[in-house]
């Protein structure tokens, strides 16, 4: 395949468009492949978007969750793999060494495994010059202070004036393996006759209020301190949770966890940062954050909608 401008001349493609190419061909999703280059799911599609326009040809099968090479697509790959390793060996001339600058963040188990630990790469491929320790707290609201360079914590941010991170919302969420064994769940009024897993992280009865049941907080059910041990309950089979959006998009993805109804609630403790150095770095991490947390809201809001529209899913929208 080759790429010609109006004048007949040779158009090339940025390194930038092959690059997010190969990524996203060898990772087998956009947002995979803009983790890894520090970019934006959209950015990505932009790159991609702007090569097949080039080519004149369909790189990747979008009609799936997850993205298929074409024909002319893995052509393609095997055309730019070699390029590519080529300018990876090019040697390269020695720039004057970044000063190292140390960044202590504290987090709660289940952010720092769901969103940070699986995301940070990216945050130290744009700042090499970071060296990031990840240190865990106790999964409990407005914990005391850790005197970190950054904190990030769940509860109340305007009491705290802290940088909001997220603007998530909840919605109950079950296995295939409990579905396939529990009773029907066509309306949110039948969570009656399953088990509720609860946490005081997480009330029910916010969501009991969106879907308009007049219900208390559940009294019985298995009982966790922590978010991400409900979820994984809830990937066992165990029973329904409260999920964040954001924090399930992997399970979302794989069909782990499938959403019951259209009905969500918007939790009133949000994560938001607590800044207590006046550095440079501080803020950029922030700022990253910032920006990963909305795509991941966006993206969970977009897998859960695509699995309740499923003709042949599970669940179906509330009364």
């Amino acid at each position: 395949m080759q790429q010609h401008n109006r004048r007949g001349g040779v158009r090339m493609p940025s390194t930038e468009a092959l690059r997010g190419f190969e990524a996203a061909a060898r990772l087998g999703s956009f947002e995979r492949a803009a983790r890894e280059l520090s970019l934006t799911a959209s950015a990505i599609r932009k790159r991609i978007n702007s090569l097949e326009e080039l080519v004149g040809a369909e790189l990747f099968d979008r009609r799936s969750n997850a993205i298929v090479l074409t024909a002319a697509g893995q052509q393609y790959l095997d055309s730019v793999k070699p390029i590519l390793h080529m300018l990876i060996a090019l040697p390269s001339f020695a720039q004057p060494a970044e000063t190292t600058a140390k960044l202590r963040i504290t987090a709660t188990p289940t952010f720092g495994r769901q969103l940070l630990a699986s995301n940070l790469q990216a945050f130290m491929n744009r700042y090499p010059h970071i060296d990031v320790e990840l240190v865990v707290v106790p999964p409990v609201f407005d914990y005391p202070s850790t005197n970190a360079d950054v904190e990030i914590r769940a509860g109340d941010v305007d009491a705290h004036g802290g940088v909001p991170l997220t603007h998530d919302v909840a919605m109950p969420m079950a296995s295939p393996l409990f579905l396939k064994t529990a009773a029907p769940l066509h309306t949110p009024s039948q969570l009656q006759h399953v088990p509720l897993m609860r946490t005081a992280l997480e009330p029910w009865q916010p969501w009991f209020e969106a879907a308009l049941l007049d219900w208390p907080e559940p009294q019985k059910g298995p009982k966790f301190q922590d978010l991400g041990l409900i979820y994984e309950a809830a990937l066992k089979g165990h029973g329904v949770a409260l999920c964040r959006l954001g924090l399930v998009c992997d399970w979302l993805r794989s069909g782990a966890l499938q959403p019951l109804f259209s009905v969500f609630s918007r939790p009133k403790n949000q994560y938001y940062a607590l800044i207590n150095t006046n550095s440079d770095e501080a803020r950029q991490f922030v700022h990253w954050l910032q920006a990963l947390c909305s795509e991941q809201s966006l993206l969970g809001q977009e897998l859960a909608q695509q699995t309740l529209c499923r003709p042949h899913g599970l669940a179906i929208h509330a009364d």
